[in-house]
């Protein structure tokens, strides 16, 4: 039952990548078909002229006639070659489609990947290993290009082949053919025993292969740390344990697979001599002939005979052989359409945010930029239109949220941020700080209760004009290959020059890109490894500085900064953050002393608010923090 529910799978997965192509090339693939089909089809005409031609020497040996002999071989032997040209000019034809179908299926399917990881939501990259999903770009991309180029192909032509050899072998000798068909039944039986023992270990192979690529590029990504702690050798261990579950996938699937090539080579060797003697018996006996040709059996018939069936077995073997690549392929195919049929981030939303002109406190949506945003809320009741302007008031009511069901995280949380407030979060790690700001976003919904910006419910809002309007400074830095310029620019794509010298000289980054080789013209790679970790977060705070969004949410933005790039940072800050709604998480105490008010959390319960004077004067847990009495972490 379950072999049964796999090969479904199987012929789902082939079904769905045929249906695919097609789609792809709709013109281009069925004429390379065409080509394929004929090129088959003529690579079985020698056995028919062969079989011609002796005829034509038997009947001359027994008339005695030998005069048109030469003529009507050289006859069957120019018609043989034109067979055989057009053969090469289609063979070259399918060979140059095929090169162009292959490459443009698999640039489409990256294509397809990489737009659906884009609309992936955060959950999906915080449940699966990144090196796995670069692995469906790489080793699954690449199982997929064989299968297409050399399997598919392979596969057709032999397939067809074998059903040309046998009518042919049909219209001469029902006798023959059942004998060979015997030792093809033979040879079908062990294809499947061992083919499919061998297709259980291609896909064990294709996940353990994704597991390695995921630690080794884990591992790159925390060489730092694996050095500073000396824990190479324990890494050795590990991905030497992965290592080996892999080697162990690859041998036994191998093992299978290398196993059929002799065995079926052997069978149709033996196959081959059974055939001949076969034939010399019904030869020796004076067997009549069983056929549609009405032809005797003769000489004619079991030489020809014996070519065909070498022919028809090396073909079953040649499907064999492509029995791993086909499985690796498939394996690989359906990894990628696990990662295509990952639902996408869901967004119901359908407030929009525009751009609008004000005039005696009326808004009116315009085209061009006014650098003033309105909510547009076209009402699903009467479909009416009102415009509520960005002002950056966020308020929370009675939020409860939780990662995994019955691990809650958040437990009714209240609170609320006007417009141009400071609003900081303290507290231990985990006490539930970065879940709040990603609630937020809506990286993550609520389970319970509402979260309402510029009065509005934000599940109402659409998502992409939701995160525009808000800007975010990480504790991990981001940055991507590029100039120094386009690195802030990420914050805001028409930004000029001038827009993002102005955002880094806001919060002082710009003394030290000037100081740069190329100042801003400067190229880093490898999220910024030839930067300091101050320089990147300077970096990283300037690209959320150039998008001037009315709500900034830092978290832990000054983390990674020493004493005093902090003070030149914080200047930076304060200006960044006058006159608009502030989330600001912090560790350090010192930087949310002038908030408005802080909040402290603990396991995902609020249990403290107010100003810095007004908690130190509770003496309660923010007392105890801000004093040293118990560390933070």
């Amino acid at each position: 039952m379950k072999t049964s529910n796999k090969n479904r799978v199987h012929q789902g997965v082939v079904k769905r990548l045929l249906k695919m192509m097609f789609e792809f090339y709709p013109v281009m693939l069925p004429v390379t078909l065409v080509c394929i089909v004929f090129s088959a089809i003529v690579g079985s005409v020698p056995a028919v002229f062969m079989q011609n031609i002796i005829a034509v020497i038997e009947q001359s040996w027994q008339s005695g006639d030998w005069g048109s002999v030469s003529t009507k071989i050289l006859t069957l032997a120019g018609i043989l070659i034109v067979f055989y040209v057009l053969s090469l000019i289609v063979s070259f034809t399918f060979g140059q489609f095929m090169a162009i179908i292959t490459q443009g299926t698999l640039k489409k399917l990256r294509e397809k990947m990489f737009q659906k990881m884009q609309r992936l939501p955060i959950r999906y990259f915080d449940t699966h290993n990144h090196g796995d999903i670069m692995s469906h770009y790489t080793n699954d991309i690449d199982t997929l290009r064989q299968m297409i180029s050399q399997s598919f192909p392979q596969l057709l032509i032999s397939a067809i082949t074998v059903v040309t050899i046998f009518g042919i072998m049909i219209y001469y000798c029902v006798w023959l053919t059942i004998v060979v068909l015997i030792g093809v039944v033979l040879m079908l039986f062990i294809t499947g025993k061992i083919g499919g023992g061998s297709a259980k270990y291609f896909f064990r192979q294709q996940i353990a292969l994704g597991k390695v690529e995921g630690f080794a590029e884990e591992m790159m990504n925390g060489q730092k740390v694996i050095k500073v702690f000396c824990h190479e050798q324990d890494s050795e261990a590990d991905f030497d344990r992965l290592n080996n579950q892999l080697f162990e996938e690859s041998e036994r699937a191998n093992k299978y697979a290398n196993m059929l090539g002799p065995i079926l080579n052997n069978i149709g060797n033996v196959l081959y001599v059974v055939v001949a003697v076969a034939g010399g018996i019904l030869l020796a006996l004076g067997v009549p002939n069983l056929s549609l040709s009405s032809l005797p059996i003769g000489i004619s018939i079991v030489v020809p005979f014996l070519n065909m069936t070498k022919q028809f077995a090396g073909n079953i073997n040649q499907v064999s052989q492509q029995v791993n690549a086909v499985v690796m392929g498939i394996a690989g195919t359906s990894r990628i359409f696990d990662l295509l049929d990952q639902e996408p981030e869901a967004d119901d939303g359908y407030v929009t945010l525009v751009n609008v002109r004000e005039k005696n406190g009326v808004l009116t949506e315009c085209e061009e930029r006014t650098n003033v945003w309105a909510w547009k809320h076209v009402h699903q009741v009467d479909k009416s239109v009102t415009y509520t302007k960005l002002a950056g008031d966020v308020r929370l009511f009675d939020v409860d949220f939780q990662y995994e069901e019955g691990k809650p995280i958040l437990h009714n949380i209240s609170l609320y941020a006007k417009p141009g407030q400071k609003v900081a979060f303290v507290g231990s790690t985990g006490a539930g700080k970065t879940t709040i700001t990603n609630l937020l976003n809506r990286f993550y919904d609520i389970a319970d209760g509402k979260i309402r910006y510029d009065g509005i419910n934000i599940n109402k809002i659409k998502k992409s004009d939701l995160r525009h309007s808000l800007g975010i400074v990480l504790q991990e830095t981001n940055l991507f290959t590029g100039t120094v310029m386009e690195n802030i620019r990420y914050g805001k794509l028409d930004a000029t020059d001038q827009e993002c010298i102005a955002a880094a000289k806001l919060v002082g980054a710009d003394d030290f890109i000037t100081r740069l080789p190329a100042g801003y013209q400067t190229y880093i790679s490898g999220n910024g490894a030839n930067l300091s970790q101050g320089q990147r977060q300077l970096l990283s705070i300037a690209r959320a500085a150039v998008a001037d969004p009315p709500v900034m949410i830092l978290d832990e933005a000054t983390s990674s900064i020493d004493t005093r790039t902090e003070a030149i940072v914080q200047r930076g800050m304060d200006a960044l953050m006058n006159g608009r709604t502030v989330f600001v998480i912090a560790h350090r105490l010192s930087t949310v002393k002038n908030a408005d008010v802080i909040i402290v959390l603990d396991h995902g319960h609020i249990i403290e608010r107010g100003t810095h004077e007004d908690l130190l004067a509770q003496k309660g847990q923010y007392y105890q923090l801000y004093t040293g009495a118990f560390e933070l972490e």
